[in-house]
C-alpha cells in the first residue's frame, strides 16, 4: 500500500433537516441515507465509506442533534454526541443564515469540550446570494474554534470536491478500513427498512412519519436468482394512523410500496417482489423492548 495513504473517521452533525444525508450520498456517490425535509429521517448512526486516490474516509451520519422528547429522542442524542469525541474531524452543518437558534446554541455548547477538529460547512449555498453566505460566515466564525470554514451545495455538489481534498488534509496517514469497492457496514436488511421508511415519510402527513418504523420480516432470493421477495412491516403508534398509511382502498399504501420497491430494485440491482403490512404497537418510541426489535440497541452506542 501506498506509504502515503491516508485514512480517518469524519462525523457529520448538524440540527435536523440541515442537509446532512444528502451531503454523505453525494460524498459517496450512492444514496444510502435516507432524506426527507421532516425531523429525525435518520435514527441510526449510519456509516459510509469514500475511497479515492489519496486514502479512505469513513463518514458518520448521524441523527439531528436536538432536544429529546422520548425514549427514542435520547437514543438519537446519544448516537449523535457520542461520535463527537470518537473520530478524526468533524463537519458541522449548517444553513446560510445569520439566525443562530437554540439548536445550533446547543451544539456550540457541546464543541466547546471536544478536541477534535471541526470544519464549519455552510450548506445550501444554492439558495442564498454571495452576500448572504458572507454574513453566514462572519456570524459563525467566533463562535467556535473552527479548523476550516467551507460553503457547499451538497444538493448540487457545488465545492464538494474542496471539501474532500480539505478532509484529506487532516486526516493521519492509515491502513485501508474496508475494501475499496464497501460502500457502507449497514446490512442490506437495514438499507431496504430504511427506504420503505422514507417513502412513508415523504408521502404521508406531518405528525405520522415520527411514529413509525420498519421491520423487515423476509428476504429472500429465489432459487433461479432473479428477484428478491420482501415482506415488511410498518408499525406505527396508533389505530387512526394505520388507516390514513393504508389510504383509501389502500392506495397510500400501494404508492409507498411501488416508490420503495424501485429504489429497492437500483439498490439490488435485481426486481423486487415488495408486499407491505400496517401494524398497531402503542407507544413504541418509549418502549426500550420495542426500540431493540426495531434495530434501536443502546449497547451499541
Amino acid at each position: 500500500m501506498d506509504k502515503n495513504f491516508k485514512s480517518g473517521f469524519v462525523t457529520i452533525i448538524g440540527r435536523p433537516n440541515v442537509g446532512k444525508s444528502t451531503l454523505m450520498n453525494h460524498l459517496i456517490g450512492q444514496k444510502i441515507a435516507i432524506t426527507s425535509n421532516k425531523a429525525q429521517t435518520t435514527r441510526n448512526r449510519i456509516q459510509t465509506v469514500y475511497t479515492g486516490r489519496e486514502g479512505q474516509l469513513v463518514f458518520l451520519d448521524t441523527p439531528g442533534i436536538n432536544k429529546a422528547r422520548n425514549k427514542l429522542g435520547d437514543y438519537m442524542l446519544m448516537a449523535a454526541e457520542r461520535t463527537l469525541n470518537e473520530v478524526d474531524l468533524i463537519l458541522w452543518l449548517v444553513e446560510p443564515t445569520t439566525y443562530i437558534g437554540a439548536g445550533e446554541q446547543y451544539i456550540i455548547e457541546k464543541l466547546q469540550s471536544v478536541k477534535t477538529p471541526v470544519f464549519l460547512v455552510i450548506n445550501k449555498i444554492d439558495q442564498a446570494t454571495e452576500e448572504e453566505i458572507v454574513h453566514a460566515i462572519l456570524a459563525y466564525k467566533d463562535k467556535a474554534d473552527f479548523a476550516e470554514i467551507i460553503p457547499v451545495s451538497a444538493l448540487k455538489g457545488k465545492n464538494t470536491e474542496d471539501l474532500i481534498s480539505t478532509i484529506f488534509r487532516y486526516m493521519p496517514r492509515g491502513p485501508m478500513y474496508y475494501d475499496e469497492d464497501t460502500i457502507t457496514d449497514q446490512p442490506e436488511r437495514q438499507i431496504v427498512a430504511e427506504l420503505i421508511r422514507e417513502k412513508a415519510l415523504r408521502n404521508l402527513s406531518q405528525e405520522i412519519p415520527h411514529g413509525i418504523a420498519v421491520m423487515i420480516d423476509r428476504m429472500k432470493t429465489r432459487k433461479k436468482g432473479n428477484m428478491i421477495d420482501i415482506e415488511a412491516t410498518i408499525v406505527c403508534e396508533r389505530d387512526s394512523h394505520k388507516g390514513i398509511i393504508i389510504g383509501k382502498q389502500g392506495a397510500m399504501l400501494k404508492e409507498i410500496g411501488s416508490q420503495a420497491r424501485r429504489e429497492i430494485e437500483n439498490l439490488l440491482d435485481t426486481k423486487v417482489n415488495l408486499k407491505l403490512w400496517v401494524k398497531v404497537k402503542k407507544d413504541w418510541r418509549d418502549s426500550d423492548m420495542l426500540l431493540k426489535n426495531y434495530g434501536f440497541d443502546k449497547r451499541e452506542l
